[in-house]
């Protein structure tokens, strides 16, 4: 297991390098610049400024002083916010993204894998077209469509839940809500297709045939098998919703690092958008990793090699 592992993350070091390579050199080939909406500046300003921030000097000498920082866990200076440094961005955007995430993410699985199971077992019935056709629409409908149509309901129409802000618990719900949906239809019918297969395997078979109760079939054998496809698209899917969605902050007015991301990639602030870059990229590759290690502990006849 620590040979896998340690194997894993000497592979992870030269992706990351790659990742924060490309994304810088595609960041500074975009037109315009991190000052060019500002009023124009006198050219002498304009070349202190630059001076300030390293952008004098010649594009690799500013991809190696980057790099130089990144390894000492320098992320730099926000070149639009005053006085911030992009590890300041994080710390405080980033806790707000988590939470609207992991709670969603939760959410998303907990009723998915239930949906799923459900669907699972009575295949081929109403019930089971029914909560497939459900997730079908899930998946399609994408969340700037579900978020308007949730704040008409909830927020405008019956009043219940504020539509806006992080103010309290309440404000929670409706963001949560949208984010969640699209988890519980993906989760949903990766654990129905895992659990058709594995209830006609041979062993749920013998199972059955020694007379154990189908509550214990499913919970002890099959569920635990079909849930293996799951594991390994949570992995990428938990770093992405975690890191904030830009349409979800936007219109709920959340302040997480997905809405400050595209407000710096529009204002090309090259520092903040390559150390959220950056942050989704270790997440990706942990997160990676973290679910190989559950599938194989899930299914021994996975070997770490």
């Amino acid at each position: 297991m620590l040979r896998f592992l340690l194997r894993r993350l000497l592979v992870a070091i030269p992706t990351l390098l790659l990742v924060i390579t490309a994304s810088f050199f595609m960041m500074r080939a975009a037109p315009g610049g991190p000052f060019d909406s500002q009023r124009k500046l006198p050219p002498e300003v304009e070349r202190n400024v630059k001076a300030k921030y390293g952008l004098d000097k010649p594009l690799a000498i500013q991809y190696l002083n980057y790099l130089g920082g990144v390894v000492h866990g320098d992320l730099g200076p926000s070149l639009k916010y005053k006085d911030k440094s992009v590890t300041d961005i994080i710390k405080e955007d980033f806790p707000t993204s988590l939470r609207l995430g992991l709670s969603s993410l939760v959410i998303g699985v907990a009723f998915g894998v239930a949906l799923g199971a459900i669907a699972a077992m009575r295949q081929n019935s109403a019930l089971d077209y029914s909560l497939t056709t459900a997730a079908i629409f899930g998946i399609c409908i994408p969340t700037f469509v579900t978020a308007p149509l949730l704040i008409l309901l909830f927020g405008t129409t019956l009043g219940w839940l504020p539509t806006g802000g992080l103010s309290d618990a309440r404000s929670y719900i409706l963001p949560v809500l949208t984010l969640a949906l699209p988890q519980i239809a993906v989760v949903s019918r990766l654990t129905r297709a895992g659990m058709i297969e594995v209830l006609h395997s041979n062993y749920i078979r013998t199972a059955r045939a020694k007379g154990l109760s189908e509550a214990r079939i499913v919970m002890r054998h099959a569920l635990r098998a079909a849930i293996l496809p799951l594991v390994g698209y949570l992995g990428p899917a938990t770093a992405g919703i975690i890191t904030g969605s830009l349409v979800v902050e936007r219109i709920f007015g959340v302040p997480g690092l997905g809405k400050f991301f595209v407000s710096s990639a529009l204002q090309r602030d090259y520092t903040v958008v390559l150390g959220v870059v950056i942050l989704y990229a270790v997440l990706v590759i942990l997160l990676n990793l973290a679910a190989e290690v559950v599938q194989a502990l899930l299914d021994p006849r996975m070997r770490l090699s």
